[in-house]
């Protein structure tokens, strides 16, 4: 196999799919004045070791943000809940290290018992620290079908050369008619490489408690402090969010990136699905603070901009489907606005490919038979 791509060897590929996840992934300065003066939300963070802070931002509720610019081993963004008689726990990460770190900042609050911790979805970056809980005994909550995605997308990757699974990747490279879809696959086989490096660096930890959708809302009562489990389409299939009703806190998972494109990639995800949650989230009182998947703390300015962002792809792409474009040439024929041109995409084809495809399939299917 020819391990060089497009003049750039593999370590440099890789070296490079690092640089590009962290950028595209990055929180950025924490420069927020309307949150900020927030008077939930401390000042200083709990504890900050570079590649994540902890911060508290309500009575027994803490933000984890992550800064991959600087680390991976949160990669996203998670936090914890302290009440008088359990805690509670929102991320697995992408490394036992990431959730290993959380539960230090969980104890450096609090010596309460943990009543469990939650995935908010099963993606790599949320779930391959899942092996700390599971080393630690700590139950592990998630969506009921957490597991055998897991065990499904990333059991292969573990046990399949690397060379194997990305061979596809360097092939769309290799192939690639124009120079704009050359550019587009190298982005795509940068974040292969790290998810493949993530998956292929722990061990699968799967949830001790699935939880089914139609079990939920679920509300958890930890003293003083009460959350509601809630389930919403969109993402992965598998996403629940945390809300802290009485604070006006939500802590999303990836149903919301803050100033990034959303990631699509999955083939649950459903983008009408997803732009309804949205829309539902926008319905949050004024105040709520959320805390998504990847990006800083935010209010509801950021689900206006994820749902600018999706009702462009969504109208750029119904052009090109009405016009009779293939769906091959139209995921590389999406143009970024100039008012979104400020927002990182980590992978053109997870982020843009994969969203063109997934309304491509949407249309098609509400097309009527010959």
């Amino acid at each position: 196999m020819n391990h060089r791509t497009s003049g750039i060897s593999r370590r440099s590929f890789i070296k490079r799919g690092f640089s590009s996840f962290a950028v595209a992934n990055s929180p950025g300065v924490f420069n927020l004045p309307g949150l900020l003066s927030d008077s939930r939300i401390s000042s200083t963070p709990l504890v900050d070791r570079g590649f994540a802070s902890v911060r508290k931002i309500g009575a027994g509720v803490y933000a984890t943000l992550s800064d991959p610019s600087k680390g991976a081993q949160t990669t996203c963004n998670g936090g914890f809940l302290v009440g008088r008689d359990a805690a509670f726990l929102i991320e697995g990460f992408n490394s036992p290290a990431g959730a290993s770190f959380q539960f230090d900042a969980l104890r450096l609050s609090t010596k309460v018992p943990v009543r469990a911790a939650l995935d908010t979805h099963f993606h790599y970056d949320h779930s391959m620290g899942n092996h700390y809980y599971v080393e630690h005994n700590i139950p592990l909550w998630a969506h009921v079908d957490t597991a055998n995605r897991i065990i499904e997308t990333y059991g292969p990757m573990q046990t399949r050369s690397r060379e194997e699974i990305l061979a596809p990747y360097e092939k769309r490279v290799t192939d690639a008619k124009t120079e704009l879809a050359r550019t587009h696959a190298q982005t795509d086989l940068i974040a292969v490489s790290e998810i493949l490096s993530s998956a292929r660096a722990s061990k699968l930890g799967l949830p001790t408690r699935p939880i089914d959708p139609k079990d939920l809302p679920l509300t958890i009562d930890l003293g003083h402090i009460t959350a509601i489990l809630e389930y919403y389409p969109g993402h992965s299939g598998t996403d629940i969010i945390v809300r802290v009703p009485d604070q006006n806190i939500v802590f999303t998972g990836d149903l919301l990136f803050q100033g990034k494109y959303p990631v699509t990639f999955d083939s649950k995800a459903s983008i009408s699905a997803w732009r309804r949650t949205l829309s539902h989230f926008a319905l949050f009182d004024k105040d709520t603070i959320f805390v998504p998947g990847h990006g800083q703390l935010c209010g509801l300015e950021a689900i206006a901009t994820t749902l600018d962002i999706f009702d462009d792809i969504t109208e750029q792409a119904h052009r090109l489907f009405r016009a009779g474009t293939p769906l091959e040439d139209a995921k590389d024929l999406y143009v970024v606005p100039d008012r979104s041109k400020r927002y990182p995409i980590w992978s053109w084809g997870f982020v843009i490919g994969s969203a063109i495809e997934l309304l491509y399939a949407e249309w098609n299917a509400e097309a009527p038979s010959a």
